[in-house]
């Protein structure tokens, strides 16, 4: 034999190929022929120790050749399926006279070569059937020319292929630990925490291995490569070619073959290029997430939703071969939320609920007697909280609540309410809610839609202000209260005080201005004014105004901000 290391040759023989040549046996020329692109330009030729990415359109198969020129030569062949199972068969037959024996180192016309090859099947070696990672592995192999035919029955797909001669000293994918699972160790309702053990590639041959987590809510994955087809369809391999025309799945800038700087270098693994042939649109984005953590044995997952279960698949990649293997998934649910208790609304009564920043709080009414129709009244103390009101499990209500409202529905004998309350995303909130089916049962006072206190800039002395501030057509009772407060006192300040569920009874005595009753039947002149005397020239000072119901219970109008003048 001319070669001493045995190169594997793998080419794609198309249906309609023009004549060209097998890749010379001597390792020289071989070396200036992969360098000359019209040598490949109907063929996909690795060297011995490569993986390509192919593509297979549905029930078109496709079938490789590579040759292995001495007998008792270890072999290795891995197919990885993508996004589809695939069909695929590993046969064997002798190498045309021409092609084996002591050679000239001449190349021989490849269309000799092929009505002498075609015409035997060859001996079947393996066959497989399936979407796993599968390979077929031989100590000793003899000499011949080997067929390897692919096929995808279920849709178009992606695939890779790497076979070696070499497949003790290459040892490309990262190997797996003795206990390949990846452990729970610890479950939470939005976190669960994975362990797995480091592959003897990283701990005792040193390689650089970096690990990468795989989350989704559908399966595991039995490969990187799936996954990539998942994620996107342009995300880490090659695009799918225009059917009918020829392409070469060589990216001859990027795929790795010897350049005139490195051309001395000795034989190493070629990394494929990101993206190949023709490009199609993407597919949009599914709920699956790779994170890479780097040479970490564990790591936490975040940011997931409760009582959910999650698939988690782990990767061992070799980042100088870019190669990877699968760890044994596993799945984990998290955690249920914690129940919250129902708070029971008793009719006619107040009920003052705390909500956390983004929280939900249920609350249930059931009037003890047959009603015609049942109110809720809403008083919502700093953001607005979103309210749902379900009876019998039948949506009837769904509002953003701010300041106080009040809902009236349709009643329905021996009725159950439920009340959903979602609090604001900006932070915690406060409301009081009363539930009652005796229309005339008002706790809380009517409000108009503007409840800004206008102060009057001309009417301003260095002793008083006058302001300003809308009433309803009903009768209540409206207190005005005032508090010095500093020069740098700001509106972020204001807006920290403007809880409107604090009463009058909060207020010291001396803040008391005065108290009133005041209403107008005509709401366009439901106005009133009061002028607040005895202030200090040059001073600020806080005004807020209560309205008071027939119930006791009171709403804070907007503060004012207001200061006297200087000089006067």
């Amino acid at each position: 034999m001319l070669l001493l290391r045995c190169p594997l040759l793998l080419l794609l023989l198309p249906l309609s190929s023009r004549p060209q040549k097998f890749p010379t046996r001597d390792e020289e020329l071989f070396q200036m022929q992969i360098r000359d692109k019209a040598f490949f330009h109907d063929s996909s030729v690795i060297p011995d120790g490569a993986e390509i990415s192919s593509y297979l359109f549905r029930d078109t198969p496709k079938r490789y050749f590579f040759v292995v020129e001495e007998d008792n030569t270890p072999l290795a062949v891995t197919v990885t399926p993508c996004d589809a199972p695939l069909e695929w068969k590993l046969s064997v037959q002798e190498l045309p006279e021409e092609a084996s024996g002591e050679g000239s180192g001449e190349p021989e016309p490849l269309e000799q070569q092929k009505q002498q090859i075609t015409n035997e099947e060859g001996t079947e070696l393996f066959s497989y059937k399936g979407n796993d990672v599968e390979y077929f592995v031989s100590s000793s192999s003899p000499s011949g020319l080997y067929q390897l035919d692919l096929l995808s029955t279920e849709k178009d797909t992606h695939f890779k292929v790497y076979a070696t001669t070499t497949p003790e000293s290459d040892q490309p994918y990262p190997e797996l630990p003795y206990d390949p699972r990846i452990d729970v160790t610890s479950l939470g309702r939005t976190t669960v925490t994975l362990a797995w053990k480091p592959s003897p590639t990283a701990s005792l041959l040193k390689q650089p291995i970096q690990y990468c987590i795989v989350i989704n809510k559908e399966h595991n994955f039995k490969s990187l490569c799936a996954v990539e087809a998942k994620l996107s369809s342009d995300d880490a391999f090659m695009m799918a070619p225009k059917p009918g025309l020829d392409f070469s799945p060589f990216d001859f800038a990027h795929f790795g073959f010897p350049s005139d700087n490195n051309s001395g270098k000795e034989r190493g693994f070629l990394k494929s290029s990101s993206k190949f042939g023709r490009q199609t649109s993407s597919k949009p984005r599914v709920d699956l997430h790779k994170v890479c953590v780097g040479n970490k044995n564990i790591f936490t997952v975040s940011d997931l939703k409760p009582d959910t279960q999650y698939y988690f698949d782990m990767f061992a990649i070799n980042t100088n071969t870019n190669m990877s293997t699968a760890y044994v998934g596993t799945f984990a649910r998290t955690k249920e939320e914690a129940k919250q208790k129902t708070v029971e609304l008793k009719d006619g009564k107040v009920t003052d609920v705390f909500i956390k920043r983004k929280g939900t709080k249920f609350l249930r009414f059931a009037p003890v007697s047959s009603h015609q129709k049942v109110t809720f009244s809403v008083h919502s103390c700093l953001d607005a909280v979103q309210i749902q009101v379900r009876r019998d499990g039948k949506l009837l209500l769904s509002q953003n609540v701010e300041g106080v409202r009040q809902f009236q529905l349709r009643g329905k004998a021996k009725a159950k309410y439920l009340i959903r309350l979602k609090g604001s995303k900006k932070g915690a909130s406060m409301l009081k809610i009363l539930a009652t089916t005796r229309p005339n049962k008002q706790s809380f006072p009517s409000l108009p839609e503007d409840t800004r206190i206008k102060a009057f800039d001309k009417l301003r002395t260095c002793s008083s202000v006058t302001v300003a501030w809308l009433g309803t057509q009903e009768r209540n009772k409206f207190c005005i209260y005032k508090r010095e407060v500093d020069d740098n006192y700001n509106e972020e300040q204001k807006k920290r005080e403007q809880n409107q569920c604090l009463g009058p009874d909060t207020r010291k005595k001396s803040e008391k201005v005065l108290c009133k009753y005041f209403h107008s039947q005509n709401i366009q002149k439901a106005v009133t004014t009061e002028t607040i005397r005895g202030l200090q020239p040059g001073k600020s000072y806080l005004l807020d105004v209560y309205v008071i119901g027939h119930g006791g219970h009171s709403v804070k109008y907007q503060s004012k901000l207001v200061k006297t003048r200087k000089f006067c």
